[in-house]
């Protein structure tokens, strides 16, 4: 198990992207699965960034687990801030266009899609949230 705590900003989100995809280095990941899980690392690491302690700036610790049989990775986000659980709120209608859509949900729903599982509890005054996802 590798992790990474580091400032919530979103100028910091290269070195998040880096520390996930160094971690993934060490197995045989597909460019496919590397893609959704740096897609899924981004949407998530920008929400805490934006949402968990505004307008303050908190921490964020990012967990990389990686299994071999079979083989997956588990990334786990926890942060301190604001108690938000982004799993339950209703997914949106993708078969209505942008501009009959509300606003905000599609991030998560496209998190939600890519990812073998997704997790979230508050726990001990933390948001953990938690993704899995098979190599």
């Amino acid at each position: 198990m590798a992790e990474l705590t580091i400032e919530a900003k979103t100028e910091n989100l290269d070195e998040v992207l880096a520390f996930v995809n160094g971690q993934l280095e060490k197995y045989d990941c597909s460019p496919r699965a590397q893609m959704q899980l740096e897609i899924a690392v981004e949407e998530l690491f920008v929400n805490i960034a934006n949402y968990a302690y505004s307008p303050e700036v908190g921490s964020a610790t990012v967990r990389v687990e990686l299994q071999q049989d079979p083989a997956s990775v588990t990334v786990t986000f926890i942060d301190h801030g604001v108690p938000y659980d982004p799993l339950a709120k209703e997914d949106p209608d993708v078969t209505l266009s942008a501009d009959e859509r509300e606003i905000g949900g599609l991030g998560i729903y496209m998190v939600k899609k890519s990812m073998d599982a997704v997790a979230y509890e508050y726990k001990d005054g933390q948001n953990i949230l938690t993704l899995k996802k098979k190599l």
